[in-house]
């Protein structure tokens, strides 16, 4: 790792304190030199209100890595690509595909790199599940992603609000390691989305996919779910069942447990962060948002009770 750019850090949340700062600071290719938020500050950098105070501050910065929730990540994107700077957008990269689009497009017209990440996909049994599902033959998915919401977003109302996504949250997660795993693309058929009447984003739903070669592809997602996580997803091949357990952390092929290495999720991030950087590229992939918006497009509203902020 030969270069080292100078990053800085907008939105310090919980995501932001426990997985990103850890990262940043074990990677030696970057130099964490800022951070901006509303409401927190982290010590032994310059800290600044908002992106635009940042910016203008820190005009020897290389890179920003955006934290803040996808309602803002547009405005918080464009300014940092037009200030000539490399951006890391937290998952969910945008509150819409075209806004990420739109992005794409910017950053190639200022030759900057834009990284869409999707941490779920660095999991240690993403990759040997790809490879083993590579040659085989896919009799049917099904995946399923529930917790509880309000152990794992406590008092944050911007998951309820337009763009917030509700409970797709967490589900884009799974559907980041099914489009990634996956041989051939995957395509939305309907939906059931569960709505509290208080929320405008469902804390439940359920979604009916297929493979282009119509193999079933069935997702349930639950924020009521508790008080341990269901994070699974099962692939049935005529070899046997592929199961990835824990959120990615586990793979288990015809019921044999599978040795998939270490957890470092985050880690990998920065570091393809940063080989995108060096070599001038960039790394986009909407196909799990695709499907989120898929579902708000075809999926079937049904209301059920008050959420109760």
């Amino acid at each position: 790792m030969n270069a080292s750019y100078r990053l800085g850090i907008v939105g310090v949340g919980k995501i932001a304190r426990d997985q990103h700062l850890p990262a940043i600071a074990g990677n030696a290719g970057f130099e964490f030199v800022a951070a901006a938020s509303r409401n927190a500050q982290v010590d032994g950098v310059r800290n600044y209100a908002d992106i635009g105070a940042l910016l203008a501050a820190e005009r020897d910065l290389d890179a920003v890595s955006l934290c803040a929730p996808p309602q803002v990540r547009y405005e918080q994107a464009r300014a940092a690509l037009e200030a000539g700077k490399h951006v890391m957008l937290e998952k969910p990269p945008g509150a819409s595909v075209s806004e990420v689009e739109a992005l794409r497009e910017l950053a190639k017209q200022h030759k900057r790199t834009l990284f869409a990440t999707w941490h779920s996909r660095c999991a240690r049994a993403v990759e040997p599940a790809r490879a083993w599902l590579a040659g085989r033959t896919i009799r049917a998915v099904h995946v399923r992603w529930k917790e509880d919401v309000r152990r794992w977003h406590p008092g944050q109302q911007w998951i309820w609000e337009p763009g917030g996504l509700g409970v797709f949250d967490p589900g884009i997660n799974a559907l980041s390691i099914v489009t990634r795993i996956l041989p051939r693309e995957v395509l939305l058929r309907s939906a059931a989305l569960h709505v509290p009447s208080d929320c405008s984003t469902p804390i439940a739903a359920e979604l009916e996919c297929i493979d282009t070669d119509g193999v079933p592809v069935r997702a349930e997602f639950d924020w009521r779910h508790g008080p341990v996580e269901q994070w699974e997803i099962d692939v049935e091949t005529t070899e046997g069942l592929l199961s990835i357990s824990e959120g990615g952390k586990r793979l288990a092929i015809a019921g044999e447990p599978v040795e998939a290495g270490a957890e470092r999720e985050y880690s990998a991030l920065y570091e393809r962060f940063h080989w995108l950087i060096a070599h001038g590229a960039d790394d986009v992939d909407v196909r799990p948002l695709r499907l989120v918006a898929d579902a708000f497009l075809l999926g079937r509203h049904i209301e059920v009770e008050a959420f109760g902020h």
